[in-house]
């Protein structure tokens, strides 16, 4: 048969770059309500939701037949198609001037969105031109057509205000047909379709088209599309009303600020399709979700104005994005959005080569649904929220929506592979987007793209494997490690700023009691607890690299909460609550950290690495502790920063930039979720979904350990948290802001630098040693709280308090250390007919879980510490009764640490005492 490969050079330039002008010309007709919507709303006076109606409406039309038009354009031929379609869509766009109520106007607008169909109908056509390593480029430089909508913003508002609206349709409605007769006269029939006329063949039959609609990836992927270009779309439409209403803008210059998104969501989109071709279209919608997400979110905050009572009477400031800044933002999405469009079908005539039209019309009907649904959903937003931003609050939920689904659907397949055939090549044989599973592999005769193995993504790791690791694993390891540290660092800074701001916000005007004061300062371990429960589960599902990205860029929201909120005494309660909460997505982070760097290292070194990265990552309640109140008195960020308050102290009224707490991290969290994403790695075989990992909670093991590590970390957090406060309160002549940082920075070190103890000599003795540590270090507490009138109480408090912080530092490794070893140990017991490796996978996954999920519960301290102290002052004025509390707690952890693990008989005794071979490979001759 003839094919497109056999096609001239010539022949498929004129295809092409016909086929693209005449999808230029149809897509300025398909957005023409953008621009003259507006003067019809003025002329029927239309609320929001009837305005997103009516400039829906064409979008909903061209999507539905999108379907029809490419399963004809694949019976019939696209040349024939494309120009009917084209002769259609213009006699609609004509009889528009016709209509007067808004009825006959939604009645026009459903067959101007003839228009619009013409995609599906240009996809089948165009591609028969191009063999498969071509035809990425190809439809990419075709659906740069898009562009045809910043046409109509360029030149529409200039005939609109001259001729007035129905010029603008008369005038779209001639180059429609124009364009019609031009496109027919000058190209050919396509291969395909000259070689089956030749040979006598019969079309299929319709409904045979539709066959590879059954596949429900199809409708998933199509779904994605719904974001790249439905959205595309729905802006295209919206924005210039957008500009008109926020910015104040004529309706010239909106258009020609609206187009900045459309020409580069529109012809990069050809550069997406040489993008797709080069390095493979799932690199391409990594990164296209991954902008958008943040493109979004930053165009969802709503225009704030901030009041700051000064001694010199109330200043005000305004916060909104400006028309410069906004106008960057919207052609960064833009072009990140082209380049997703041309990800998206890159893989249609790859593994649907003979159902181009068929499928190519139903990806692009969802996402022209896009178009239509979108429109409208703003519209009824802006009505029931009254802000213009709500559009982008939604634009950011589908973002995160489809780039979770996406790596869900990804990695779900890859786990099957490997499973299937456990083999380190397995993911070589997936086609380049994994989640369109069920369509033919490489191999098979329907044309594949090359297998292209993410650089990021470790298929071979045996970290027990002595040469394996010297080589190879060892610096791989440690670079994860390195990066992992940093971000866990910033993330147990935004935990506990808290832990400082509370003491300041009086000084700056805030009126809250002490236990109001005592909630904002625990409500962040309640929620970074909670999260821990989820986030223990997440590295499995997601993979580590993107889930650290992902919860490293979550901390900028309370950063930059922080920094806002704390600038105006009259900010609610509530307000700073919500911020508090919001601040516990620092705490949860933790629990995968640790999951994701237990994965990367052997048995033999792993106690110290999760000591190294926990002991670090603890420094961030340490450094907090020591660099805010530094930052607070300086204006680090100018006028950017905002104004400082003026507070008493004792050489008259002292400037503070209390807004620098949050405002400070923001630049380190941005470089570390960079240097997640480019620097770390996923291991193909630590994947397990959330039914395969449940299965700690059958083990009772998991719920000992929650019980002994809420014993060390709990109370790490906890005294971190509510030890500046609970100083302040019972030596008020005491600056205890000076001496708080040390404590945290005590246990931090102590973690980090005692991790080799537990690999040496067991974390379960260690662990009995840590617990007569702190049940001395609360007895020497409460005996200089009783004593406080002394001189020298408060050196006898705080060396008591610094003893307790070295004893949970030492706990947090040995605990740690301590589950490996166990889940090794169970794993003899629960798998005694596996083999050795088998069994060495399974305990990993369980410890990875476990340890997650008890550092989720011991979080819980944080909340629990300090809301104790604060409900015994309410209570009996002391806190002294949550201290004889946490004394009892701890006699319990030494009781259960000996007899379950290190008493004779129990699981760990013989382990650590060398008498059975060690968990840890550790020789009996290292005691």
């Amino acid at each position: 048969m003839h094919t497109p490969f056999e096609a001239s050079q010539s022949d498929q330039r004129r295809a092409l770059s016909m086929s693209t002008l005449a999808f230029t010309v149809c897509f300025a007709v398909w957005t023409i309500f953008s621009i003259i919507g507006i003067r019809i709303r003025q002329d029927l006076g239309l609320s929001d939701t009837e305005f997103g109606l009516l400039i829906g409406t064409p979008i909903l039309t061209g999507s539905l037949i999108r379907v029809a038009l490419g399963v004809w354009a694949d019976v019939y031929g696209g040349r024939v198609v494309f120009a009917l379609t084209m002769l259609a869509a213009a006699v609609a766009t004509f009889l528009l001037t016709y209509a007067h109520t808004y009825p006959q106007f939604l009645l026009a607008a459903l067959g101007v969105g003839i228009a619009g169909g013409s995609f599906s109908v240009g996809v089948a056509y165009v591609s028969r031109w191009y063999p498969a390593g071509k035809q990425g480029t190809a439809l990419g430089i075709f659906g740069a057509g898009n562009v045809g909508a910043a046409v109509t913003k360029f030149l529409a508002p200039f005939v609109l205000v001259a001729f007035g609206w129905q010029m603008v349709a008369q005038v779209w409605a001639a180059a429609l047909v124009v364009m019609a007769i031009l496109f027919f006269v000058t190209t050919k029939d396509d291969p395909v379709l000259v070689e089956r006329r030749r040979l006598g063949i019969k079309p299929k039959s319709a409904w045979l088209e539709l066959e590879p609609l059954k596949n429900v990836q199809v409708w998933r992927f199509s779904l994605y599309y719904f974001f790249v270009f439905g959205a595309f779309v729905a802006l295209a439409l919206w924005l210039p009303q957008y500009l008109v209403k926020v910015y104040g803008l004529d309706i010239k210059q909106a258009g020609m600020i609206a187009a900045a998104f459309s020409v580069p969501a529109s012809l990069f989109r050809a550069y997406g399709g040489h993008l797709s071709d080069v390095y493979g279209a799932r690199r391409v919608m990594y990164w296209t979700f991954l902008v958008s997400v943040a493109a979004t979110f930053v165009l969802s905050y709503p225009p704030t104005d901030y009041v700051v009572r000064s001694i010199n009477g109330p200043i005000t400031f305004h916060m909104e994005m400006g028309v410069a800044g906004f106008t960057v933002t919207v052609f960064v999405l833009g072009f990140f959005m082209a380049l997703g469009k041309a990800a998206v079908y890159k893989h249609i005539p790859v593994y649907y080569p003979n159902n181009v039209g068929a499928v190519g019309g139903l990806v692009g009907m969802i996402g022209g649904l896009g178009g239509f649904v979108l429109p409208l959903a703003f519209g009824v937003l802006n009505d029931l929220t009254g802000l213009w931003t709500s559009c982008f609050m939604l634009l950011f939920v589908i973002a995160v929506g489809a780039l979770a689904w996406m790596h869900l659907a990804i990695r779900h397949m890859e786990r099957e592979v490997l499973e299937k055939e456990a083999s380190a090549s397995a993911l070589a044989s997936l086609p380049e987007l994994p989640e369109m599973q069920g369509m033919p592999a490489p191999g098979t005769p329907a044309p594949a793209l090359p297998a292209r193995k993410a650089g990021a993504v470790l298929t071979d790791w045996r970290p027990e494997d002595k040469a394996f690791w010297a080589s190879t694993g060892r610096a791989i390891a440690r670079r994860n490690l390195w990066l992992s540290i940093p971000a866990l660092l910033l993330s147990f800074a935004i935990w506990q700023v808290w832990s400082v701001v509370v003491a300041k916000l009086p000084l700056v005007g805030f009126r809250f009691t002490t236990d109001q004061l005592f909630w904002l300062a625990a409500l962040p371990g309640l929620t970074g607890a909670t999260l821990r429960i989820f986030y223990s589960f997440m590295v499995p599902i997601f993979g580590g690299r993107l889930w650290t990205t992902l919860t490293t860029w979550s901390l900028i929201i309370p950063a930059l909460g922080i920094g806002y909120a704390v600038q105006n005494p009259d900010t609610p309660y509530v307000v700073l609550l919500i911020l508090a909460l919001l601040c516990g997505f620092g705490g949860g982070n933790f629990a995968s950290s640790m999951a994701n760097i237990s994965f990367f290292f052997p048995k033999a070194e792993k106690g110290n690495a999760l000591a190294l990265n926990a002991g670090l990552g603890n420094l961030g309640v340490s450094v907090v502790q020591f660099v805010v109140p530094l930052v607070i008195t300086m204006g680090l960020f100018g006028k950017f920063g905002g104004d400082p308050a003026l507070v008493k102290a004792a050489a008259g009224p002292v400037p503070m930039w209390l807004q620098n707490a949050g405002f400070v991290f923001v630049p380190f969290i941005v470089l570390s979720a960079f240097g997640a994403w480019f620097g770390m790695n996923d291991i193909a075989d630590a994947r397990a979904s959330f039914r395969e990992q449940s299965v700690i909670f059958q083990r009772k093991h998991n719920w000992i350990m929650c019980w002994l590590y809420t014993g060390t970390f709990g109370s790490f957090i906890g005294y971190s948290a509510g030890f500046p406060l609970l100083t302040n309160i019972l030596f008020p002549e005491v600056n205890a802001l000076a001496y708080a940082f040390l404590g945290p920075l005590v246990g931090a070190l102590a973690r980090s630098g005692t991790g080799w103890l537990a690999d040496r000599y067991g974390g379960g003795r260690v662990t009995l040693f840590v617990f007569v540590l702190m049940m001395a270090g609360v007895s020497g507490v409460l005996w200089a709280i009783g004593m406080r009138a002394e001189p020298w109480a408060f050196s006898a408090f705080f060396a008591a308090f610094l003893l307790l912080f070295f004893a949970t530092g030492v706990g947090n490794a040995s605990t740690f250390q301590m589950i490996p070893a166990i889940m090794a140990k169970e794993m003899e017991r629960l798998m005694p007919d596996a083999d050795a490796e088998t069994r060495r996978k399974q305990a990993e996954k369980e410890a990875a879980a476990i340890t997650g999920f008890t550092s989720a519960i011991a979080a819980f301290g944080a909340f629990f510490i300090p809301k104790g102290y604060g409900t015994s002052i309410a209570l009996t004025g002391s806190p002294e009764a949550a201290l004889w509390a946490f004394l009892g707690f701890y006699v319990s952890c030494l009781v259960i640490t000996w007899a379950v693990y290190t008493r004779k008989g129990g699981l760990l005794h013989d382990i650590e005492r060398g008498i059975a071979p060690r968990a840890t490979h550790r020789p009996a001759a290292a005691e």
